[in-house]
C-alpha cells in the first residue's frame, strides 16, 4: 500500500495531481502534489490535529516534507500543495518506487512535458 497523510494516521482520499521537474544529469529534482478540496481541509477535521507536514508512506517506510501550505479562494482554503525535494540519484530512484506504486493504486498515469 501506498498513501499520503498530512496529520499521522489519517489517509488523504483525494488524489494529488503531482508534477515532476529533473535537472539535466539527472541527480536533483522536485515533485510538487496538488490536492484540490483535500479530506484535511473538510469540516470537522480541525480537531484531528494540525498539519505537521506530508507523509508519503509505503512498505519501504516514510518520505515526509514540511513544505504544506494551503490556497485559499475568497478567505477558504481551497487546495493544499506540498513540495518535495530530491537531492540525489537515490533518493530519486526511492521517490519513483513511492509514486509507481501509489500510481497504480489510484488508477494515475504519468504524460510526460513536451
Amino acid at each position: 500500500m501506498a498513501f499520503i497523510q498530512f496529520i499521522k494516521g489519517i489517509n488523504e482520499t483525494v488524489i494529488a495531481n503531482v508534477t515532476l521537474t529533473r535537472s539535466k544529469d539527472g541527480s536533483k529534482g522536485t515533485a510538487t502534489f496538488r490536492f484540490n478540496s483535500p479530506d484535511i481541509l473538510r469540516s470537522g477535521m480541525e480537531d484531528k490535529g494540525d498539519i505537521t507536514g506530508m507523509y508519503l508512506k509505503d512498505d519501504e517506510g516514510e518520505l515526509m516534507t514540511r513544505d504544506v501550505s494551503a490556497k485559499f479562494i475568497n478567505g477558504k482554503p481551497q487546495a493544499i500543495e506540498a513540495i518535495y525535494i530530491i537531492k540525489s540519484p537515490r533518493e530519486w530512484d526511492r521517490f519513483m518506487r513511492f509514486m509507481e506504486k501509489y500510481a497504480n493504486e489510484n488508477q494515475l498515469s504519468f504524460t510526460k512535458a513536451n
